[in-house]
């Protein structure tokens, strides 16, 4: 009896209960409500579903509160449901046995050996753990962070990592990102925290842009004056007078197709030399990436066509 009695009181999600609200906005039939849904007897109308909140309990907790966890995330191959099994102490932070402790040991080597039910999952599992690395060294923030690795999975899925080495795809995943939201990244900045060569970045990215048809803008150099202009230590007139010229020459047409950084950094260069702090061209094209040559070059074009 008392079994059966713990059966009958139990949580379950399939037992209907009449709604409060017990008219149907259709039909005007009688509504029902278990913990999934609240659907109409008569017409099947689903009025409202997903009544469970699963994501975190960030409401504050006395020691008698449990946690639900942290939510689904893309930045891991198994969305952050992974079994993490512990070491020296149990779920109350006793200390547990040597008996308990090597049963543990035993558990973390299967449970280690079993982690990957395929070699795709291993793949994914590398390349979105390098994708987290980037764009913890790049500081972008946490959606660029998703979308990056949503990104490379989207890449696993079509098959694009045939042929490429993961890393390359990684970074090209992290600079898509950057691009699709606007951010002022080098593809060398990339390359170079990921340890790739330049070109198998550029070649992988090329590669995401054309079978994945990427919403990426082209690049204006006004986006990177700000970054050049804080890595120059520039003031604020020599930065606000670097992008106005940056955003004239844009207007004018001047900057199709020339390096937007290196373009940026002639207009600073040109906006120091404005406002009387001499900037050498070495230092301008060193934080751009570019040569001196090409500064130059940009600096010409701007004395010539904007004022």
């Amino acid at each position: 009896m008392a079994t059966r009695d713990i059966y009958e009181t139990g949580f379950d999600e399939d037992v209907r209960t009449e709604s409060s609200a017990n008219q149907c906005p259709e039909c005007d039939g009688r509504v029902t409500t278990n913990a999934a849904e609240t659907v109409c007897e008569d017409c099947g109308l689903v009025i409202d579903e997903q009544r469970i909140d699963h994501g975190p309990e960030w409401r504050t907790c006395d020691d008698e509160c449990e946690r639900t966890g942290a939510p689904l995330t893309a930045a891991r191959h198994d969305r952050g449901l992974s079994t993490e099994i512990g070491r020296g102490t149990d779920a109350k932070g006793n200390e547990i046995s040597g008996q308990k402790r090597r049963r543990l040991a035993r558990m973390r080597r299967e449970q280690t050996r079993g982690r990957w039910r395929s070699k795709a999952e291993r793949n994914l599992a590398h390349g979105l753990g390098e994708v987290r690395r980037l764009a913890s060294a790049l500081e972008v923030s946490d959606s660029v962070r998703d979308q990056a690795c949503q990104l490379f999975r989207s890449a696993q899925d079509e098959d694009l990592l045939r042929g490429r080495s993961i890393e390359a795809i990684a970074a090209a995943s992290v600079y898509g990102a950057c691009r699709c939201n606007g951010l002022s990244r080098l593809v060398d900045d990339v390359s170079e925290m990921a340890r790739v060569a330049e070109s198998r970045v550029t070649n992988a990215y090329k590669t995401l842009n054309e079978e994945l048809g990427l919403p990426a803008e082209p690049v204006s150099p006004s986006m990177f004056v700000p970054r050049l202009a804080s890595d120059l230590e520039c003031t604020d007139e020599i930065r606000q007078r670097a992008r106005t010229l940056a955003e004239q020459a844009e207007e004018r047409g001047v900057t199709t197709g020339v390096h937007p950084a290196g373009f940026a950094a002639a207009c600073l260069y040109k906006a120091g030399r404005e406002e009387g702090r001499w900037l050498t061209q070495s230092e301008a094209a060193d934080v751009a990436n570019a040569s001196k040559a090409t500064v130059r070059a940009h600096r010409d074009t701007l004395e010539e066509q904007v004022a």
